[in-house]
């Protein structure tokens, strides 16, 4: 049975617990607490300038750590929370400056997962929740990917089984005058104007030495430690598959994202010289899954 009580006493003493959502486990510290935040950027390796997002219960917590809420907010947490969205605003002083890379905002948002839902309800706080992986590798989707690859350095790991969506989450930029999305996820473009009118994309690349806005921002990301190449349908011909496996395209979108990382995991164990992924066409129901191939691939030679 899943004692939510004692993951609880670990966060607030300090621990990280990996916890299920919707999108992706998440390695989870006390976002008020900076010890607790430094365990977390050294267990995964992960650089300085990569910022954190904070997962709530509702929206009541949420406004309790940022320092303006702008009413595009609420219409966007009314309906997407619970969601694979996140929400950048200003940042309270209660927020750990390591949680936002010393920028003065941060990215807020209420999973839709009832394990981690009722874990946030009764923890009543803020709870910073990177994917719990080493900085860079595949993002994990069970609980097994989380032991397998940080075993004993974490306290606990909830198991909530598959995540539903299996990519991270939109994150999306309200801190200034033009709402902006920083990352593409499980929430579209066209979902977010038709609840608060034109949303702008920014530059989504950001050097891993200058601190980023939102995590996902830098070049190398969700990758496999094998040689990953992309390929498009027409080139597949050149392919040399010589030790080497395919990750083919599909029709569904939604369900080639829930797999996508388990995929590219069972595939790295295999001692193959290389993986090639077949990248999806450049259409909007395909956004956010380009951009995680481009960050976990190289262009074909």
């Amino acid at each position: 049975m899943i004692d939510i009580d004692s993951a609880v006493q670990i966060l607030r003493r300090g621990g990280l617990v990996a916890f299920p959502t919707e999108t992706v486990y998440g390695l989870g510290a006390d976002a008020t607490n900076s010890s607790a935040i430094e365990k977390i950027f050294r267990v995964k390796g992960r650089p300085s300038t990569n910022p954190l997002i904070c997962h709530v219960a509702n929206e009541s917590i949420a406004r309790r750590y940022a320092r303006t809420w702008p009413l595009t907010a609420s219409r966007i947490g009314e309906a997407f929370w619970p969601g694979p969205i996140t929400i950048v605003v200003a940042k309270a002083q209660a927020i750990v400056d390591a949680v936002t890379a010393g920028k003065q905002t941060v990215g807020l948002r209420v999973p839709n997962h009832p394990l981690t839902l009722e874990l946030l309800k009764k923890f009543d706080g803020p709870l910073a929740g990177p994917s719990a992986n080493r900085s860079t590798y595949v993002s994990p989707t069970i609980a097994r990917h989380v032991q397998d690859e940080l075993g004993d350095a974490i306290d606990l790991i909830l198991d909530g089984g598959p995540c539903s969506v299996g990519i991270e989450s939109t994150v999306l930029d309200l801190s200034g005058d033009i709402p902006a999305i920083l990352r593409p996820g499980g929430i579209s473009k066209e979902q977010i104007e038709s609840v608060i009118g034109p949303v702008r994309s920014n530059n989504m690349v950001t050097e891993v030495t200058t601190p980023a806005k939102s995590p996902g921002q830098h070049a190398i990301h969700y990758a496999p430690t094998t040689l990953t190449y992309r390929f498009d349908t027409r080139d597949r011909e050149k392919l040399d598959m010589t030790d080497a496996a395919i990750v083919e395209l599909t029709l569904d979108p939604e369900t080639y994202a829930r797999n996508l990382y388990a995929r590219l995991r069972l595939l790295d164990t295999q001692s193959l010289r290389a993986i090639y992924v077949e990248m999806p066409p450049d259409l909007p129901e395909w956004t956010a899954v380009r951009d995680r191939l481009l960050r976990a691939t190289r262009p074909l030679p």
